[in-house]
């Protein structure tokens, strides 16, 4: 089992009264952020440290929650080892850490107690040797805990947890700076504003079909940090992404299929920035209404591409065709899923090169074929899954 143990106590080096695990970070707060990281790590228990309750942190605290893991606020060692489970695992993140997932992951996968450390002496790093400093990770076994919560409660928590951890003899890994060169701990908000945006915008995953990996996700990368640093609602450019999927079906409508598709492929990639924003904000019900729009969106498109078509045969088609699509989102969800695989966001870029030469019914049975191909790949890979 592993916990996470986040550290909130110090104040923001530029706003005083401020805790700097409140501070802004890429739309959301730094211990958010934070908690994001050991999350992904697989932490199923998040403990915030904290000195004082705010009502920043008390915000934080319930967005964190919402992530479907329990959260814990104390403020002593002792008080940690009566929320943790004698056996977990305890991953350490000090106050004000920036970092990767990989460098979170790396450090989660540890056989044994673990320091992060580095060469570099940044004021904000507490030395552990003479030209040793402590990064700000740590796995650490509960008992480290136990030995901390049996000293005086004057002592400071984390960095008595530190020394306790290197007097255990933890294993010191350096921190590589090619793995995780924004690495650092950070009480500014300016510092934290100026690298927020970038470091959340590389949290958004990247899809295994190649559609969404190649083309989609590098494009939500470079466009979400302007998008969050402005303030852009959510909710705002979903809609904006549903004007123009009705601009494209227009353009469908009127015999201009091709560039009907290319404009429906432009509302897609508004959807997809949508849904990451959302995703990034916590706002669940906005992310997932944006991520079931794309294949909507794809939908509609085909089936006016079929009713411009043959008109029997072209809603015959765009109907099985939708029909198998379905049945395939269906079955990806439980069946390993592979690159080159068919998705909604593929359909259009298939069927764009016919429909530009005039070509509605190969364009749709084209994504057709691709969709029933890759349907019959997923059923033998589900069929095989023990």
């Amino acid at each position: 089992m592993l916990a996470g143990l986040i550290f909130a106590t110090e104040d923001a080096d530029d706003r005083a009264g401020v805790l700097a695990a409140t501070l802004p970070f890429g739309g959301l707060t730094l211990i958010e952020f934070q908690a994001r990281l050991l999350v992904a790590a697989g932490a199923t228990h998040i403990i915030l440290v904290v000195a004082r309750m705010t009502p920043e942190l008390l915000g934080a605290i319930s967005r964190i929650g919402r992530r479907g893991v329990s959260v814990d606020a104390v403020r002593s060692a002792r008080e940690v080892l009566e929320k943790l489970h004698p056996l977990a695992r305890v991953l350490v993140v000090a106050d004000g850490v920036v970092t990767t997932g990989d460098v979170v992951q790396a450090i989660a996968a540890a056989p044994q107690d673990t320091l992060l450390v580095t060469d570099q002496m940044d004021p904000h790093y507490e030395r552990v040797g003479a030209n040793v400093a402590w990064a700000g990770l740590a796995l650490l076994d509960c008992k480290r805990i136990a030995e901390v919560a049996a000293l005086p409660r004057d002592y400071d928590f984390q960095s008595t947890l530190l020394r306790v951890a290197a007097q255990a003899a933890a294993d010191q890994v350096r921190l590589d700076p090619h793995m995780a060169p924004g690495h650092s701990i950070e009480r500014s908000t300016q510092a934290l504003a100026a690298r927020g945006n970038g470091t959340v915008a590389a949290l958004v995953s990247k899809p295994a079909r190649w559609a969404e990996r190649f083309l989609l996700s590098p494009l939500v990368r470079l466009i979400l940090p302007p998008l969050m640093t402005r303030g852009v609602g959510s909710i705002a450019l979903l809609a904006g992404g549903v004007a123009v999927a009705l601009g494209g079906w227009l353009t469908i409508f009127l015999g201009h299929a091709a560039a009907g598709m290319a404009v429906t492929y432009l509302a897609i990639a508004i959807a997809a920035i949508a849904a990451a924003l959302a995703w990034v904000r916590d706002e669940g019900a906005v992310a997932r209404l944006a991520t079931h729009a794309t294949p909507a969106i794809v939908a509609v498109a085909a089936l006016l591409v079929g009713y411009g078509a043959d008109r029997p045969a072209g809603l015959i088609l765009a109907f099985a065709f939708i029909i198998i699509a379905a049945l395939l989102e269906r079955i990806a969800g439980s069946a390993p899923v592979r690159r080159l695989w068919a998705s909604p966001v593929a359909y259009p870029l298939v069927m764009l090169p016919l429909l530009a030469v005039g070509q509605p019914l190969l364009a749709l049975g084209a994504a057709a074929l691709y969709a029933v191909v890759t349907l019959a790949v997923a059923i033998e890979g589900f069929l095989e899954k023990p």
